[in-house]
């Protein structure tokens, strides 16, 4: 059954559902009464039977206006949190404003010449050079890197001990035997590196650390004041996770990659980059998915019927998803690090509880 959203909203702001009430210093405001409240409920009950363990939050925007928000365990409305890679899509963003401002022309550029400040490069071959930014984007490169595969060269715990990640990542061996298919990919593997260096090749095309130029890009124009980056011991910006933001401030990047890069009468990113962003371009790790641009995809059943997806992940459980044909998003953040199955129960969460509570009205 339908509650009215005065009530959610107001138990929220009585501080009974461990948030508060969104004011305009925020960009936010409260949403139609359009949520089932009843799904919602039982979500909180099934955190605190533990069913999802180390859940800090979950908030819900409708059209752009905050229309469920709750905090969990040592969830706050002003934690920071780490997402792990979730926040690789901040880098994706950062490319398609680099893009549009002429710094890079497109995706198809080949990216290893704009880290020929590192020539020469170990391992170099021609599929080393033939890796384009797309390449990278879509988890198909050439590079021997495969974070799922502990004996992998290029596996992400094997750069943490690193002093210099880029001179690490750019002399990385490629695959043997690589080849593209008749689409033009490579295979997929998981790969941070690829992220990584995608961040290396906008600060060195812009000119700017690309800390600084997602901020002026993408973090201040949506009202983003807060946030903690993450870097290596040669103080290199981590651009394939660990970025760390609000619940809020994760739901404002998704609303606006929901809403074809536009937010407040602003283009923050061109339409034409999130379109390329969100369209499918490998199959990934687990049936049915499948991977844009540093962001996952899956089909599920909505109050409008089958829908697709797009959600970006990262180790602990946490997901911010973006239902385009809904008109919303989702952010949950967990904080289960290094445990088995924490996709699988996001997943269901999302499946037996949130989406039951999204109406299939799109405007």
């Amino acid at each position: 059954m339908k509650a009215p959203l005065a009530r959610l909203l107001a138990l929220i702001g009585a501080g009974l559902m461990g948030g508060s009430a969104p004011h305009a210093a925020e960009g936010l405001k409260a949403a139609p009464a359009d949520l089932d409240a009843q799904p919602l409920s039982q979500l909180e009950r099934a955190v605190a039977r533990g069913d999802y363990p180390k859940t800090t939050s979950m908030l819900i925007m409708r059209n752009g206006d905050l229309a469920y928000e709750h905090y969990f365990g040592g969830g706050s409305q002003d934690l920071l949190n780490n997402t792990r890679s979730a926040t690789k899509f901040m880098t994706t963003l950062a490319l398609g404003a680099a893009i549009a401002d002429g710094a890079i022309p497109s995706e198809e550029a080949p990216a290893f010449a704009y880290l020929a400040d590192l020539k020469p490069f170990q391992n170099d071959s021609s599929d080393k050079e033939a890796i384009t930014l797309k390449d990278m984007l879509s988890m198909s490169s050439a590079l021997a890197c495969d974070d799922n595969d502990e004996n992998s060269p290029g596996n992400e715990d094997n750069m943490h001990p690193q002093t210099n990640w880029t001179r690490w990542g750019v002399d990385l061996p490629t695959m043997q035997g690589y080849a593209r298919d008749a689409s033009g990919f490579g295979p997929w593997r998981y790969c941070t590196t690829n992220a990584f260096l995608a961040g290396q090749i906008i600060q060195r095309a812009t000119h700017m650390p690309v800390d600084r130029y997602t901020e002026d890009k993408i973090l201040r124009p949506l009202g983003i004041s807060h946030w903690n980056w993450s870097y290596s011991p040669a103080h290199e910006v981590m651009t394939g996770g660990g970025l760390e933001l609000r619940s809020r401030d994760l739901g404002k990047i998704a609303w606006m990659v929901a809403n074809n890069g536009r937010v407040g009468g602003r283009q923050i990113v061109p339409a034409s980059w999130i379109e390329a962003a969100l369209t499918i371009r490998r199959a990934s790790g687990r049936p049915g998915q499948s991977y844009g641009y540093f962001i996952f995809e899956e089909d599920y059943q909505t109050a409008c019927g089958i829908q697709p997806v797009w959600y970006m992940a990262g180790n602990g459980g946490s997901q911010i998803l973006v239902l385009r044909d809904l008109r919303a998003v989702v952010v949950i953040t967990r904080t289960a690090y290094n445990v088995r199955g924490t996709s699988a129960q996001t997943a269901d969460m999302l499946k037996k509880y949130i989406l039951p509570a999204l109406p299939c009205a799109k405007q």
